[in-house]
């Protein structure tokens, strides 16, 4: 079954650990009494990067800046969805300067980037399934974001509530496995969400991957599929099995350092849409 699936080719922008810690508590992972070895975060983070390039996908990296121990976790930076860069406002004033530094690498690089007005934690919240934005709110992102997101990109924008602290991003608690027109799914832990909200989605998503709070402690909902290979954290061992029997193949990369912050491999991992 494997073998029925077909990876793309993604381009991932990435954010080296060189200035990690946990100096403060902005979810119920981080305590600033937190021991941080960045030695060990780098090598997983090297892991990372080189798991996704030897699977042919594209990296590129913007330098870290002194004093944004969180900024090693891209993904909340923006979302980009056919070119075009809907930037971030982070909930937490610690984060806030980090928004700039991305800003300039995209305008940099050419793009156009868009400031919210509104709170907006970039692909933390916002999950692009290939045909409507996915959008989480109850704990950082707003609603009001949601309606800005869906006039800048003409997509539709689905809100979901999230319920649980643990999961305070919608990328803490639901992933796509292929954004493809023909063979859309996603995997989600259905408790993360209020009832209403996984109404949504068993609507949306009859066929998918539902986890278990296991799953989803060991941070096995924060991953990357780029359609055939699912780059999971090796604490997820029971969600893995199940992608398995689906025809997926798992890719086990850990970032335990980055767990104490609340963050793993899609918190580090930016994608960019052309």
């Amino acid at each position: 079954m494997p073998d029925s699936r077909v990876p793309r080719r993604r381009r991932f922008l990435v954010c080296e650990p060189r200035h990690f810690a946990v100096q403060y508590a902005i979810n119920p992972w981080m305590h600033p009494d937190t021991h941080v070895d960045v030695d060990l975060a780098q090598e997983q983070w090297q892991a990372l990067i080189g798991a996704y390039r030897s699977h042919g996908h594209a990296v590129d990296a913007l330098d870290p800046v002194p004093g944004l121990p969180d900024m090693v976790f891209a993904a909340n930076s923006a979302v980009v969805v056919g070119g075009r860069v809907f930037g971030s406002l982070f909930h937490a004033p610690q984060r806030r300067p980090e928004s700039t530094h991305y800003d300039l690498w995209f305008k940099t690089a050419g793009y156009e980037v868009h400031r919210p007005a509104s709170v907006c934690e970039g692909e933390g919240d916002l999950v692009w399934t290939g045909r409507y934005v996915l959008a989480g709110t109850g704990f950082r992102t707003t609603r009001e974001a949601h309606r800005e997101v869906q006039e800048f990109f003409g997509h539709p924008v689905i809100s979901l509530t999230l319920v649980d602290p643990h999961f305070y991003h919608l990328d803490t608690a639901l992933f796509v496995l292929d954004d493809s027109e023909g063979e859309n799914n996603i995997v989600y832990y259905p408790e993360a969400f209020s009832p209403g909200s996984r109404e949504v989605l068993a609507r949306l998503y009859p066929r998918a991957v539902l986890a278990t709070r296991n799953d989803a402690m060991a941070f096995g909902l924060n991953s990357v599929s780029d359609g055939r290979h699912v780059f999971i954290a090796p604490q997820a061992e029971a969600l893995a099995a199940r992608l398995d029997d689906h025809g997926y193949v798992p890719v086990p990369v850990d970032l335990s350092e980055f767990h104490k912050a609340g963050g793993g491999i899609k918190c580090c991992t930016q994608e960019i849409r052309s």
